[in-house]
């Protein structure tokens, strides 16, 4: 059963910042993610967590179709203590559902790495996602064990809804998916609502204002109909959602994929997180670096290795090579010197599906096979 109710949004209770706070250090980083349509409101919530967070820090990643950076500018020029421009990593290139494995996995990395750890992390997808393959990705074994999916918020335009069109402007999504060549969704808007509905653990009805009692009637029955039992829904205007309303839900998503029913459950959703496993590859001083990444790429498309990290030892160089590869794309480039304590030997983390035959991908990244 869906639950409505009608919410004001105030400032998160000082205490219950606090706790939060002081259980950070013990637990995964909370991450929300923010879908719904273009136009929908998903910039005005995000604007407005953050200026409820009471201190809060927030790591934001903006899911930007194109060029344009519009929402990574909206958020920057917030004028919020502590909203910096590091804060904020625009995805340029599509939609994230469908490249979270070129961008999303490195973007999460690169905030997990950074020394001053987020409290919470801020997902705000393109208005053409689909939010069950993002979730999806949070259970790969780099980032599941750092940071869980707290909740996935849907933000719907209710006097769009009740008028049937699900999108305020019908015709600047289609041109949204016509310009941007990595989106592939030739599904209708209405089954994207019922995909963004069905993965929501809370649904923001936004343009409230903009509906009679009648209309969002209408708009929480549209809702109902493929809401999963016990989401919660809440009525806003311009997205004015606090803090303590929309964070903190627990949902763990990753861990409850099962009850999130997809139109597009089968061929692209045959690996959930407990298939993917992950194996270390020392290896000794390299002198022939080119060599070695040939080797890499080699492995990659030989035994469908997803992807590979680590540093290398250069023989005659006080600096260590870092490498980065996601599928058959890799990167590599010197990132500091190697510290007095550290042992100036090589060791790559290979992550792929279940089964993965270690000691043969390791002899053929070692060139021993």
């Amino acid at each position: 059963m869906t639950e409505f109710s009608k919410t004001d949004a105030g400032p998160a209770e000082p205490a219950a910042a606090a706790a939060v706070s002081s259980a950070k250090s013990h637990t995964k980083i909370p991450a929300t993610v923010i879908t719904g349509f273009l136009g929908a409101g998903k910039t005005s919530l995000v604007r407005h967590l953050a200026e409820t967070a009471n201190g809060k820090r927030f790591a934001f990643i903006v899911n930007e179709f194109g060029d344009l950076g519009v929402d990574g500018e909206i958020i920057r020029g917030c004028g919020i203590e502590g909203c910096e421009d590091d804060d904020v990593i625009e995805l340029a290139n599509g939609c994230i559902c469908c490249t979270v494995a070129d961008d999303f996995l490195p973007t999460i990395e690169k905030i997990l790495s950074r020394p001053d750890q987020p409290d919470h992390i801020i997902v705000e997808t393109s208005g053409l996602a689909l939010p069950k393959p993002l979730v999806r990705a949070f259970g790969w074994p780099d980032v599941r064990t750092r940071v869980t999916v707290d909740a996935v918020i849907t933000v719907v335009d209710g006097d769009a809804v009740e008028r049937g069109l699900f999108a305020p402007d019908p015709d600047a999504v289609a041109a949204q998916r016509e310009v941007d060549e990595n989106l592939d969704h030739e599904t209708p808007l209405e089954e994207l609502f019922e995909e963004q509905i069905q993965c929501a653990d809370m649904v923001v009805v936004n343009k409230a204002d903009l509906l009679g009692e009648a209309g969002l009637e209408a708009v929480n029955a549209a809702i109902g109909r493929h809401a999963r039992p016990a989401v919660r829904t809440v009525v806003s205007e311009h997205g004015r959602i606090a803090a303590a309303v929309a964070l903190g839900l627990d949902a763990a998503a990753e861990d409850d994929l099962d009850s999130r029913p997809s139109h597009h459950d089968g061929a692209h959703d045959d690996h959930d997180h407990d298939d993917f496993e992950s194996f270390v590859v020392d290896l000794e001083t390299e002198s022939d670096p080119a060599a070695l990444e040939a080797r890499i790429l080699a492995a990659v498309e030989a035994y469908d290795i997803l992807r590979v990290k680590g540093f290398i030892h250069v023989e005659g160089r006080d600096m260590r090579l870092a490498l980065q590869g996601v599928g058959p794309r890799l990167q590599s480039y010197y990132d500091r010197d190697w510290q007095s304590a550290e042992e100036r030997a090589g060791r790559l983390v290979v992550i792929g599906h279940h089964g993965m035959d270690e000691g043969t991908i390791a002899a053929a990244i070692r060139g021993t096979a």
